[in-house]
């Protein structure tokens, strides 16, 4: 069966993003970028929400035809075009990633439609949906491994990444690693 594997930035204090949805506080440099790209090789699937789909959207698809774009911005948007896009939203009536056939709407009963997805034939699945979708999967007993990228600053104000999430869920540690940046990476598993 396919796992999920959630990808998380957060801080010292557990926010996932500032109080505005602000990412700029992440130690995001090669290192960690070659860490993020190296579930390239695991996955053959992506799960967002509605905004980090969006987001993702307006600028991985143009990418490929800007010059700018580095030799890692360009193999994850290769890997982005072939992959299975799952984007979980109820607002949205449709998804189009560039014409890709590849990209899958889910409206409701996520669990469901999870759990289907996840024995389907195939590679594992990148999650790196919002800090709400994430609650909600975390809710419904869906991630299988979580990778948390913990960064050395203290936000104060922000989206807690845990909060609303009421299922207890153990987990064990397989992996951790300190990045040059001060970045700790680690992997839990279901425990």
């Amino acid at each position: 069966m396919r796992k999920i594997i959630s990808m998380i930035h957060l801080s010292l204090d557990g926010k996932a993003a500032g109080p505005n949805d602000e990412l700029d506080w992440i130690s995001y440099d090669a290192e960690l970028e070659a860490y993020a790209h190296s579930l390239h090789e695991k996955t053959d699937a992506v799960i967002w929400g509605r905004r980090t789909y969006q987001g993702m959207a307006s600028y991985w698809l143009t990418v490929p035809g800007n010059p700018d774009s580095t030799p890692p911005e360009r193999e994850h948007a290769r890997w982005l075009e072939g992959v299975t896009k799952i984007v979980v939203s109820r607002t949205l009536d449709q998804v189009d990633w560039g014409g890709a056939t590849n990209t899958v709407l889910i409206k409701d009963n996520i669990a469901e439609q999870i759990n289907k997805i996840k024995q389907q034939r195939g590679k594992d699945i990148w999650f790196l949906g919002s800090t709400n979708l994430m609650q909600t999967f975390m809710q419904l007993d869906l991630i299988d491994e979580y990778r948390f990228n913990i960064n050395p600053t203290v936000l104060g104000q922000g989206k807690p990444l845990f909060e609303g999430v009421t299922r207890n869920f153990p987990l064990k540690l397989v992996e951790s690693n300190t990045l040059k940046s001060g970045v700790v990476t680690l992997r839990y598993e279901r425990g």
